[in-house]
């Protein structure tokens, strides 16, 4: 019998997160599900309410922005797994303000949480894959990370480092059989999207080329294509998921 692929998804318990966790699960991988220290019951429960808890996922406690913690408990993930095939670098936040009026702890809470968490979870599990011999290692950037936006100076800045950090490690990978791309998703019909006020949506939308939304398993799909067999040609690559709101 085969052994299953082991993917990490952080961040998993968001709209997007979610639906990677989904779609990977069904397409034959084991998943390792990220959730905040001290939230394990939250977790249990989005397993239920997500009807993923007959499926082949494991939750795994861990504060991306704790590099001590994340070295710890990476370091006994790979010991019990034995492999990390596919890493979703896909925790992230905002703390959006102007930036005349943008305090230092709203620039390091969304570096720290976006971009510093790519060199702890990533080191770890790019050094074993290159051990291995194969990998993918997939980082959910932003559209707003290639075009910025007002009152996002940092998440821009921290999506926009993201990018680098992909093209820079695909460099490196390349020799060892490790690809690593970028997701770049636009305005996505996540829970915290959706509820915002009707005639704020439909303004956003207007201003998008298709007119619309990208539904969560569009943005998995992705994903998954740069996870799956059909991806292994491709490394160094941002994939923009954003109905033409910006065009490269």
């Amino acid at each position: 019998m085969t052994q299953k692929k082991v993917a990490l998804v952080t961040g998993a318990a968001g709209g997007i997160g979610t639906e990677v966790c989904r779609q990977l699960v069904n397409n034959g991988f084991k998943v390792v599900a990220t959730h905040r220290p001290g939230k394990a019951e939250q977790a249990q429960a989005w397993l239920q309410e997500q009807n993923l808890a007959d499926k082949d996922i494991k939750l795994l406690a861990l504060d991306v922005a704790n590099h001590e913690g994340v070295s710890q408990a990476l370091g006994e993930l790979l010991k019990a797994e034995g492999r990390i095939d596919v890493l979703v670098n896909n925790a992230g936040i905002t703390r959006d303000s102007v930036f005349k009026k943008m305090s230092l702890e709203q620039w390091r809470e969304v570096m720290s949480t976006n971009l510093d968490s790519l060199f702890s979870v990533s080191q770890p599990v790019f050094n074993a894959m290159c051990e291995q011999g194969s990998g993918r290692i997939i980082n959910i950037s932003s559209v707003n990370g290639l075009k910025g936006q007002f009152g996002q100076v940092n998440y821009s800045a921290a999506k926009a480092g993201m990018i680098g950090f992909t093209k820079a490690l695909a460099a490196e990978g390349a020799r060892f059989g490790v690809c690593v791309n970028a997701v770049a998703p636009g305005y996505t019909a996540t829970p915290m999207v959706t509820a915002i006020r009707e005639d704020v949506l439909d303004s956003i939308k207007a201003t998008i080329p298709l007119k619309r939304l990208a539904t969560t398993e569009e943005v998995a799909g992705a994903v998954l294509y740069l996870a799956g067999e059909h991806g292994g040609y491709v490394t160094g690559e941002t994939l923009s998921v954003n109905g033409g709101l910006y065009m490269q």
